[in-house]
């Protein structure tokens, strides 16, 4: 198994874990659905770890609620060229806000901002950006590729009925509650080198793991 299905199948096992009690009222992407006309959540995706890994990711990820369709759409620059990224949206089971790493997650203060010190504040993995949102699989090898500029585009349209009895039965009947989660893209190459105190997990390098970018995603207009 290579590196990057490796951290897959590792993150399949962090994004089992749950979150305490609740302490926002959850509002349901499905309740939001069925209300006239579309409903748009976009995140801006702002670089994470740009000393350490010389990249200025950015970009924007947008999801567009229209009835029963979910489009997830992501633009993103700046990322290694040639490299498949890991791209979920993060969050909590109990549905409170999540948001993006600030400098204080870095608790071990060895620059770097590792996949294990952005938990208390992103959550856990939650919907994959892949070629099958639904089938909420982490392991997969669907995940975008960049191209030779260092940029890829990634756009898929689902049922938001079935995303949202799929999340459901994933995390215990948390409703997908789109607004107040946070997106986040990983992985640089392997040949850049990171301190012995950078975590990861399990065996996996952490070049793979090392969050880029993030962004929450804020439902736009009223």
């Amino acid at each position: 198994m290579d590196s990057v299905h490796r951290v897959i199948a590792a993150l399949a096992a962090v994004a089992g874990m749950t979150a305490c009690n609740s302490s926002k009222p959850a509002a349901s992407a499905a309740a939001a659905g069925a209300g006239a006309g579309p409903v748009t959540y976009v995140a801006d995706l702002q670089p994470l770890n740009t000393s350490t890994t010389g990249l200025q990711t950015s970009g924007e990820a947008r999801i567009v609620v229209n009835g029963d369709s979910l489009t997830i759409t992501t633009n993103v620059k700046g990322v290694a060229p040639g490299m498949t990224h890991l791209q979920h949206f993060h969050g909590f089971a109990d549905n409170r806000d999540a948001i993006c790493p600030t400098a204080a997650a870095d608790t071990n203060h060895d620059g770097v901002i590792d996949i294990h010190e952005t938990e208390p504040m992103v959550g856990v993995t939650m919907v994959p950006f892949t070629s099958d949102p639904v089938s909420m699989q982490i392991v997969t090898n669907t995940y975008p590729t960049a191209g030779a500029d260092g940029s890829y585009t990634y756009s898929k349209t689902v049922s938001l009925a079935a995303l949202d009895s799929a999340f459901k039965k994933t995390f215990n009947g948390s409703d997908l509650d789109i607004a107040g989660r946070v997106v986040m893209i990983h992985g640089i190459p392997d040949s850049t080198k990171l301190k012995s105190s950078v975590s990861s997990l399990g065996d996996i390098p952490a070049q793979v793991t090392i969050p880029i970018a993030c962004g929450k995603l804020v439902k736009q207009g009223n």
